[in-house]
């Protein structure tokens, strides 16, 4: 087991399914117990990315206390959105299940995600369907959901490539993070950037606005001058002038940690 800069203990590509896009990294703090746990799920339009691209993000959220776990999960075109949303929830189910031997509180679970990943983490905490095949329930099991420049609400879309990994949706709202978005959810903090031109912000306030609806506990800050990219890169050490979001999600996570 490797260690970070500052001192948590990472553990690499742990089996959490079959197939190499089923496994995950652990980065837990040092000394941690009954820490809360974080999923994080990277971007990369559903067809590329690689958790070792996102160490950065896993030693970070560590240093702040949060035993974080960086799955890779399957890609289009070898899966549609079924797949990934599967490999999702069944490393939460992973996350859950293994907290403790890595210093975490398995009652302190929390999805996080960028962008693709964004996408993901909303699904597995508003639609009951991905969690509910790992016997277990989004508003029971998790205690928030924070999304990073999140496309929640975009369907049909023009792009070919995406168009076709939803191709297998029986409607295209059944596929929006937007749709499940009801009463009783988990809360949520959405962080997108102003700028974004990739994922427009709009994604960000469409759900917002269908969770505060909801009666749900639902935070979204918008960065000025923030694009798509900086947005994550912002939790890295070089780049953390660039927008709050590394603070803003640890903050969210530890007030969320000890609700009842």
């Amino acid at each position: 087991m490797a260690t970070t800069s500052n001192g948590a203990r990472v553990e690499q590509n742990v089996a959490y399914g079959e197939g190499p896009r089923r496994t995950l990294d652990v980065y837990a703090p040092a000394g941690a117990h009954a820490a809360p746990v974080a999923v994080f799920f990277y971007g990369g339009s559903w067809q590329n990315g690689d958790k070792k691209t996102y160490q950065f993000v896993g030693s970070a959220l560590a240093a702040k206390g949060i035993v974080t776990v960086i799955p890779d999960y399957r890609l289009y075109p070898q899966v549609h959105y079924e797949g990934f949303l599967d490999d999702g929830a069944k490393a939460v189910r992973w996350a859950r299940d293994h907290a403790r031997q890595y210093g975490g509180d398995p009652a302190k679970l929390f999805v996080v995600g960028h962008s693709a990943g964004a996408y993901i983490a909303a699904m597995l905490a508003l639609d009951k369907t991905w969690l509910g095949r790992q016997g277990m329930t989004p508003n029971s099991d998790l205690r928030g959901l924070v999304g990073i420049a999140g496309p929640y609400d975009f369907l049909p879309s023009q792009d070919e490539k995406i168009a076709a990994i939803f191709s297998t949706a029986e409607t295209t709202a059944q596929a929006e993070p937007v749709t499940f978005a009801g009463r009783h959810e988990p809360p949520t903090l959405l962080l997108h950037g102003k700028s974004d031109t990739t994922v427009s912000p709009r994604n960000s306030t469409r759900l917002a606005k269908k969770l505060s609806a909801g009666g749900n506990t639902v935070d979204i800050k918008l960065y000025r001058g923030v694009g798509h990219l900086a947005i994550i890169g912002a939790m890295g050490s070089p780049m953390r002038f660039v927008a709050p979001t590394l603070d803003d999600t640890a903050n969210f996570v530890r007030a969320h940690s000890n609700r009842k």
